[in-house]
């Protein structure tokens, strides 16, 4: 790895859809200990580390930062690993990283989670005065501070704080000129990834209000309160955040419902569902979420090439009530009579010719319903 590299740590399967998990300042990504185990088995899941801080070079930002700069380096980071797209939460200036890159990279953000977070920080002054005297005394007054800012009373995360104190004073003061330049307000509603906003209800450092101008203002986004939670909240309340973050992440089960009835029709995902039992409602989740919320939204192809392709798999493995099925699935998604046939054509030569008769009769009978 190059120095100019953010650390990070990867969990779940290389097959997974990438979620990226970005850390508050001061912290390392061991803020998200007690939930990235979790979230890796449905996901992908990248945590990395802000400059100077756990394992990352503190090299790579200087004094006037911006979130912008911060953007940049997660974006590289991503690049490196081969993802194009991911779904990404952050706490604090994490979060702000987050807003950034759904305002200024929408094409990389699938969906955003921004928590405890804001998409501005109370004016430059505070973060300034900040920069200044870190840069001076070092950091150690901070430490001495951190349990109040980041959690309620009685309640502390030794090793978040050896994080506050490991961090490197200038990396720590350039993220601290970030905060201080960061205000996305006017371009909050110019996000279009689907937005999960998260506060906790005892954070001091950007209280709920600031999570639900963000909500108000992202079209679409919704808010979750979390009662007894501070600054840090997947480390102080991570079944909440868990929780909370799982249900957003699954908004593919939904979007893939639709997809589902767009590309199959009412008619039968109403009666699929009305058959469904104990037994098989796993199976029909399953099916919205990975063929319908996953593989059918995926832009790379069109549907009517998803269509083409289906219609030959089903073919080949002799899947004739679900061919049927697909024949008026590929004329909803625009394939004409004769382009039907010709993929049944090809497929006699690539799959045998038994079996594309068989599909011809099939078909036939499908398109002839559009006629009665």
């Amino acid at each position: 790895m190059t120095e100019k590299l953010l650390n990070f740590r990867a969990e779940g399967p290389d097959s997974a859809p990438p979620l990226l998990l970005g850390p508050s300042l001061g912290t390392s990504y061991a803020l998200w200990d007690k939930v990235a185990p979790e979230l890796s088995v449905t996901h992908r899941v990248i945590r990395w580390d802000l400059p100077g801080h756990g394992g990352s070079a503190p090299g790579s930002i200087g004094p006037g930062a911006t979130v912008g700069d911060l953007a940049d380096l997660v974006l590289a980071l991503a690049d490196s690993l081969g993802v194009e797209q991911f779904a990404y939460a952050g706490v604090s200036l994490g979060g702000a990283v987050g807003l950034h890159l759904a305002v200024h990279h929408p094409e990389r953000v699938t969906s955003l989670a921004v928590i405890c977070s804001s998409a501005h920080f109370n004016g430059a002054g505070p973060w300034e005065e900040r920069a200044a005297r870190v840069r001076s005394e070092g950091l150690d007054w901070l430490v001495e501070s951190a349990d109040s800012r980041w959690f309620t009373p009685g309640f502390t995360v030794p090793e978040l704080v050896a994080d506050q104190r490991d961090a490197d004073p200038g990396a720590y003061a350039a993220c601290c000129d970030a905060l201080a330049a960061f205000d996305l307000r006017e371009r909050l509603p110019e996000i279009g990834a689907r937005t999960l906003a998260v506060a906790g209800r005892e954070d001091p450092a950007t209280p709920p209000a600031h999570l639900r101008e963000i909500a108000d203002a992202v079209p679409g986004a919704a808010l979750v309160e979390i009662p007894g939670a501070s600054h840090l909240a997947p480390a102080q309340c991570p079944v909440a955040v868990l929780t909370a973050l799982r249900a957003h992440l699954d908004g593919g089960a939904k979007r893939g419902m639709e997809v589902r009835r767009e590309v199959l029709g009412d008619t039968h995902v109403d009666r699929a569902q009305a058959r469904q039992t104990p037994f098989t409602a796993h199976f029909q989740d399953f099916i919205s979420r990975y063929a319908w919320g996953e593989i059918w939204t995926d832009p790379t192809l069109s549907r009517r090439e998803r269509s083409m392709i289906t219609l030959t798999a089903l073919i080949a493995h002799g899947h004739y009530d679900e061919l049927a099925m697909h024949v008026r699935a590929a004329r909803r998604n625009g394939l004409t009579p004769e382009e039907i046939g010709a993929v049944l054509l090809q497929s006699a030569v690539y799959v045998g010719v038994p079996a594309a008769n068989s599909a011809f009769a099939v078909a036939q009978r499908v398109l002839a319903e559009e006629t009665d």
